[in-house]
């Protein structure tokens, strides 16, 4: 080798060692966190999305599947993902209404739909088991193993994916769905809203004939509990519509599968007992538009007239001639509990004249800032909703 060529290669070598050592000395260590925006959102036609006057959207986070959102008191958004098998970590850090981070907190899960914040802990419900990763904010880069509180949900895939969250009686509500279209099940489990202590005990319960409720809540001033109803299929494109409901007490009973939308007969199982016996809805929200997600907004941020009402995730239809659904709808309440009608808040996730969808709405979360975020599950995304008047 020529001599003088080496002090250059020297320089060269302690150059590229020193470039190395800059970039790993500004990378925490064990910060396992992936970028929570890369790009692959870009593309999206969010110009095509309908709000009402002084509203705008963007994208918050890219998650893949996107499914249940809940949040920590610090601001760490924690997002399921059913169809496939993670649970996710991501936050907005730097304060700009993006999030930066993204941690993957879980894998290997059965459709991991649910996910829930309490006293530090994060829940997450599997098909059959809830699990629970307590202080959970302190190592997102290492979540290490979960603790198993509750295993004995049925294994029944068919509506096996659950919704789930903490309630004002600090307990944990689970909805069961029923593992069919329209059947009549022996175990009273099925087509059910349960619940739980924080550890798993204390199991009951306490709601019955609920089909398939994917979206739980309860009204901020009267602390009832509110969710959303997937009606049955295969009865034509118009029937039976899909439901809001509440509960105020347990015990009561929705319908399922004997009566849907409070007065259509179901033609196989209507027989056995009139409509008259159960709780009729609170509102019925449209045939197939498969409701999810919901949430009261309480924030400071929307107009006045947004004030403890309910905004509704549509998820939309799969099986219907016309296509119906794909959008955010906004239920109106006169007081605390009638509710008065419902209309649609955002809507462009279909184009209505070829019926070409690009996104599903799936869930509602309200920021501390009053603004509303919303997953989508074939976008890949979550959004941000905000009001600037």
């Amino acid at each position: 080798m020529n001599t003088r060529l080496v002090p250059i290669l020297l320089i060269v070598l302690l150059a590229l060692f020193s470039a190395q050592f800059t970039r790993m000395s500004f990378k925490k260590v064990g910060d396992n966190a992936a970028p929570a925006i890369t790009g692959t959102s870009a593309e999206l036609p969010l110009e095509k999305i309908k709000l009402p006057k002084g509203f705008s959207i963007s994208v918050f986070a890219e998650v893949d599947n996107a499914r249940s959102l809940a949040i920590s008191p610090s601001g760490t958004i924690f997002v399921s993902n059913k169809d496939e098998d993670k649970v996710y970590a991501v936050k907005d850090v730097d304060g700009d209404g993006k999030a930066d981070k993204k941690w993957v907190i879980a894998s290997g899960l059965n459709m991991p739909n649910g996910v829930a914040f309490k006293d530090g802990d994060l829940y997450v419900a599997e098909i059959s088991k809830i699990h629970k990763f307590s202080g959970i904010e302190s190592k997102l880069d290492n979540p290490g193993k979960s603790e198993i509180i509750y295993d004995k949900y049925p294994t029944e895939a068919h509506h096996g994916w659950k919704n789930i969250a903490f309630g004002p009686d600090g307990k944990l509500y689970v909805p069961v769905g029923a593992p069919c279209n329209i059947c009549e099940s022996k175990n009273p489990i099925f087509a059910s809203i349960t619940r739980m202590n924080a550890d798993g005990t204390g199991f009951e319960i306490f709601a019955h004939g609920v089909r398939n409720s994917v979206g739980i809540t309860w009204h901020p001033v009267t602390k009832a509990l509110w969710f959303t109803d997937n009606g049955r299929d295969m009865l034509g494109d118009d029937i039976p519509s899909c439901e809001l409901n509440t509960a105020e007490k347990k015990g009561l009973h929705f319908g399922y599968p004997y009566c849907h939308e409070g007065s259509v007969k179901d033609p196989e199982f209507g027989d056995k007992r009139p409509c008259s016996d159960f709780v009729k809805p609170a509102d019925k929200l449209g045939a197939h538009v498969a409701p999810l997600g919901l949430k009261f907004y309480t924030g400071k941020m929307f107009p006045a007239e947004y004030h403890n009402q309910i905004i509704v995730a549509e998820h939309g239809s799969w099986n219907r001639t016309k296509k119906s659904g794909y959008n955010l709808s906004l239920v109106k309440l006169d007081g605390n509990s009638r509710v008065t009608g419902h209309s649609v808040f955002a809507s462009g996730w279909m184009d209505e004249a070829t019926q070409k969808v690009w996104g599903r709405p799936v869930d509602v979360l309200l920021l501390p800032d009053g603004s509303m975020l919303v997953s989508d599950d074939q976008a890949n995304v979550i959004y941000r909703i905000v009001y600037k008047g």
